[in-house]
């Protein structure tokens, strides 16, 4: 006997409209033939995911901090033919503080996958 034919029970959620066509247009992306198997994916295998606005934004201001270094430091070599010990420390103590949130945030969005 299939798993769809037990299926006999069912489970009414009240929405928005606004939260149906969101429903409806990640479901028409998922690529799935019905929506009621979309849902029971979401259900029993979605994830929700909790993350940090603040962290996140540190995370971007950092990577802008060294983007904008290298930029300046690009301007400086260029016109005086130059590289100093000094902007090569600085892009790498920028870089090893931008490196372990990154490590962190790959290792929570590698076990969403387990």
């Amino acid at each position: 006997m299939k798993n769809e034919s037990k299926r006999n029970l069912y489970l009414k959620v009240r929405v928005s409209q606004e939260e149906m066509n969101a429903i409806k247009r990640k479901y028409k992306n998922s690529g799935m033939d019905s929506l009621s198997g979309f849902v029971r994916a979401m259900i029993f295998e979605g994830y929700i995911v909790q993350m940090d606005e603040n962290e996140l934004r540190q995370i971007h201001k950092l990577a802008s901090n060294i983007a904008n270094n290298i930029n300046q430091i690009a301007v400086r070599v260029n016109s005086t033919g130059n590289i100093y010990v000094d902007d090569i420390a600085e892009i790498k103590d920028g870089v090893n503080k931008l490196w372990q949130p990154l490590n962190f945030l790959k290792t929570k969005i590698l076990q969403l996958k387990h």
